[in-house]
């Protein structure tokens, strides 16, 4: 079966705690980001935890991009999906940077549907 979609995890380390305990800094991080990508945005949602961290989603018509922050450990975990023409690349790009992030691991997948495992 062809796939049906991307599905992006990426991991940012040795980032500027400050940008990522930061509601509004990691919300226009993000939305700049599904904008660089090409992807349609329909809405977002974020929220600040007590002490620190951000944990938020763009919603867009190709799928989704979300986020959550750990300033302590200077690490965020970002999931960008999805099934139409979009640079993931280019948004995370803009997410490396606007973290500035030393580092960066992703894993891609291709959706649709995955094997499943036998016991």
């Amino acid at each position: 079966m062809t796939p049906l979609g991307r599905h992006l995890l990426a991991e940012f380390t040795g980032c500027e705690a400050a940008a990522l305990a930061d509601l509004d800094r990691v919300r226009s991080a993000m939305l700049t980001a599904a904008t660089a990508s090409g992807a349609t945005i329909i809405t977002d949602s974020f929220h600040h935890f007590s002490p620190y961290g951000v944990s938020g989603a763009v919603i867009i018509a190709e799928s989704h991009l979300a986020i959550h922050t750990w300033p302590e450990h200077r690490f965020a975990a970002v999931d960008f999906f999805s099934c139409g023409a979009v640079d993931m690349d280019r948004g995370l790009a803009v997410l490396h940077t606007a973290f500035s992030a030393t580092g960066e691991t992703r894993l891609a997948l291709e959706r649709g549907p995955l094997r499943t495992l036998q016991p």
